[in-house]
């Protein structure tokens, strides 16, 4: 199922959307499917990193889940395995996180291709603007791949309405400035920017970054918001627990306790 449909048919039972993270090939690929299903009984969509070295985007947190994955001799074909085992028993929508780079060097074309025959649903490109993501754009729709743009608390009017034209997925809110990591509260910044983008775009308006409680994420379904992106509080779970049950029940208990947050 494509996000955006599964968005729509959860907006049509008047019901709000979970998206959960975690790093591809973290601790390795075996693992990570497993860490897949455990989040599958709660979550909506599931969002998942391909590890890179130099992820500007992301937090510390993060940042280590790709290094355990890569000192694991994690390869970008690993995540179209994962993807692919993970759909034997699953059709939850998958979307990919990555940086351009790792696109560019395996080729766009060939990238999305087996991204779409793998199972995945949509892509999440950190890095690139939409101004310069035509050609991206164009071989998504081809291969049928959602696509889901950014905005930040300091893009302008104009650039948020390009950036909704351009999406098919959901718009990702970043809440605050600076990179991902789990956060006490909610920024200001994050309740001004969904109410300037709930009046400018069609899209579906998701918001990310520092999402880590139930708190969090009651505020921000009140104040409009269709959904929660969710990853550094799933990470720590895989990073801190050193026995493999322990991170299925934390996984497990963390995302029922934000999904029950969704219905504030």
């Amino acid at each position: 199922m494509m996000v955006f449909e599964k968005i729509s048919e959860l907006k049509r039972r008047d019901e709000n959307v979970l998206v959960s993270f975690i790093v591809a090939g973290d601790p390795d690929k075996d693992r990570t499917i497993e860490y897949l299903h455990a989040l599958d009984e709660s979550s909506d969509i599931i969002e998942l990193g391909i590890p890179f070295s130099d992820p500007v985007a992301d937090g510390k947190t993060i940042q280590e889940g790709y290094v355990r994955a890569l000192k694991n001799g994690f390869k970008v074909s690993d995540i179209f395995d994962i993807v692919r085992k993970f759909r034997e028993r699953s059709d939850t929508p998958i979307v990919l996180m990555t940086y351009y780079n790792l696109v560019y060097v395996r080729g766009l074309e060939r990238f999305l291709k087996e991204a779409k025959f793998a199972g995945a649903d949509g892509l999440i490109v950190v890095d690139l603007p939409v101004e310069e993501g035509e050609e991206y754009i164009r071989y998504c729709k081809n291969f049928g791949l959602d696509t889901i743009f950014l905005i930040a608390p300091n893009t302008s009017r104009d650039r948020i309405v390009n950036i909704d034209n351009a999406t098919t997925g959901f718009i990702y809110l970043i809440s605050l400035y600076g990179t991902t990591g789990a956060k006490k509260t909610v920024s200001d910044e994050a309740f001004e920017l969904l109410k300037k983008t709930k009046s400018i775009c069609k899209n579906p308006l998701l918001v990310g970054f520092g999402i880590s409680n139930q708190e969090q994420v009651a505020s921000l379904i009140k104040a409009g918001a269709d959904g929660v992106i969710v990853g550094s509080a799933f990470v720590d779970i895989i990073g801190r627990c050193k026995d493999d049950k322990d991170v299925v029940s934390g996984l497990k208990k963390k995302a029922k306790e934000l999904k029950d947050a969704l219905y504030p």
